[in-house]
């Protein structure tokens, strides 16, 4: 492994865990000494993800992870929480053990998670995934997030024990 800070290719390992779907090593650098972090992942890279147009690429954990750093971009998110949504998406595709997965099945993952975590970064996405034709297209979206929202955080009017016949 290669210093980041003076080049030199021999580092020893002085700790590892394990995060989430991956192994995080604290290292030092045999040269200078300095102490750097390096984290290792195991790659799917039997995974094609089939496009709109029937384009055939390789599955790309950054590209994913940019599209959703775009969507989430100065949204008041935890720290972590969009790596851990990109672990969980890669994670359930790997679990599917398919070789193709059609475009729309990621697009579908990644709105439903950000539908949980942000409504900004959900329209944001959509925006871009569902490529709305017209603002009306965009505006429907958006009322029926704030609709959906609007009766998930309305309190019932009786109990749903206290329906007698």
């Amino acid at each position: 492994m290669w210093c980041p800070y003076c080049g030199h290719e021999n580092s020893r390992v002085t700790d590892s865990r394990s995060v989430r779907q991956s192994i995080r090593r604290r290292r030092r650098c045999l040269e200078c000494g300095a102490r750097f972090t390096t984290q290792e992942r195991v790659e799917n890279t039997n995974a094609f993800v089939i496009k709109k147009d029937r384009r055939r690429e390789r599955f790309n954990r950054e590209k994913l992870l940019r599209g959703i750093l775009r969507a989430c971009e100065k949204r008041p998110l935890p720290s972590g929480a969009i790596e851990k949504l990109v672990d969980d998406i890669e994670a359930e595709l790997h679990r599917m053990g398919k070789s193709e997965i059609p475009s729309s099945v990621v697009g579908e993952m990644v709105m439903e998670r950000l539908l949980e975590m942000d409504h900004i970064a959900y329209i944001r996405f959509a925006s871009v995934y569902r490529a709305f034709a017209d603002i009306g297209s965009l505006k429907k979206e958006v009322d029926t997030l704030a609709t959906r929202h609007e009766i998930a955080s309305q309190l019932p009017l009786m109990s749903r024990d206290s329906h007698s016949s």
